[in-house]
């Protein structure tokens, strides 16, 4: 391809309305408070990016094939009750308690697959219901409290938890897990069989099952990578922060799905960015950080954050719009 007709090309992406996005975002916040880009600060950020960043990306991968998942929050906060009640109360082995624990996402997210695909709810009817039932599962089982999570240092803490510096800065191994994890996303979405198939999907189901594509166990496979990875965050979460609560991931469901749609994937299916979801969820995570860091109150919190998500997407249609009439 000719170097202006790439050029025109990545300007058109709705990836690249989003990093500019996120370059006036850090700018102007970096402007308001020095502190912004200080290594406490952007260690502190990238603390919190990977958990939500990894739950983001099964669920791009599911809203490109026309679906969506809003129990992930629930499956985050059940996850390490389930691992952590199996050790304490229980005294099962660590290893095979996580084991159990990610069990139970597969088939959380298969329960929701089938009753999608083989019963014709809609994904948000169902997704819906079963935030309901795992969230009150975790309270029940909890009696509401929540739980010590392990802290003895080991195999599994390293691996989920553990952390390292690069001079000034602090990261956690979650980090490693979110590059790992983006890569073969990005690898399945763009370069993968599997990847054209859940675009046709989510772009039109019928033509893709007349020209031989497995709608349903691919949305199946979906559902259930989405659940797994949302569990998988909840552990390295509780593990980071030694709790695991019931309500944890409260709210996460909307957040991370804001996060997908501001990175350029679209809400209706059929198109879908890994590095667009990447830089959502940088995105967020700065807003979050930066309102904090300039002050304002605790209690307008989310109509702050609300919005500015509005006006983010607001400009990232209006990018797009102008993209495509150039």
């Amino acid at each position: 391809m000719p170097v202006g007709k790439r050029r025109s090309s990545l300007i058109r992406s709705p990836q690249f309305s989003s990093l500019v996005i996120l370059i006036v975002l850090l700018a102007v916040f970096a402007i308001a408070d020095r502190n912004f880009l200080s290594p406490l600060n952007i260690s502190n950020m990238m603390a919190f990016l990977p958990e939500l960043g990894i739950i983001a990306l099964g669920m791009t991968l599911l809203l490109t094939a026309g679906e969506f998942d809003l129990s992930v929050g629930a499956v985050f906060g059940l996850a390490p009750v389930v691992v952590m009640l199996l050790v304490q109360n229980a005294g099962w082995d660590i290893g095979v308690a996580l084991l159990a624990g990610l069990l139970l996402c597969i088939a959380i997210g298969a329960i929701n697959g089938l009753i999608v695909t083989k019963i014709g709810i809609s994904s948000f009817l169902v997704t819906l219901s079963m935030l309901l039932v795992v969230r009150g599962a975790a309270l029940y089982i909890t009696q509401g409290f929540p739980l010590k999570s392990w802290d003895q240092p080991g195999f599994f803490v390293t691996l989920l938890a553990g952390s390292f510096n690069v001079g000034s800065f602090r990261f956690y191994t979650s980090l490693w897990w979110f590059i790992g994890l983006s890569l073969f996303a990005i690898y399945i979405l763009r370069y993968a069989k599997l990847g054209n198939w859940i675009s046709a999907i989510g772009s039109n189901r019928n033509a893709a099952v007349a020209r031989g594509v497995p709608a349903d166990a691919v949305k199946i496979w979906l559902f259930i990578a989405t659940s797994v990875l949302a569990g998988l965050a909840g552990m390295i979460s509780a593990f980071r922060i030694s709790a695991a609560s019931p309500v944890a991931g409260t709210g996460y469901e909307l957040e991370v799905i804001a996060m997908v749609v501001v990175g350029g994937t679209a809400l209706t299916g059929g198109r879908g960015t890994i590095l667009g979801t990447i830089v959502g969820a940088l995105m967020l995570r700065a807003i979050r950080n930066g309102i904090v860091l300039i002050g304002v109150p605790g209690l307008a919190y989310n109509i702050f954050v609300g919005l500015i998500i509005l006006a983010m997407l607001i400009l990232h249609a209006l990018l797009q719009k102008n993209a495509a009439r150039s």
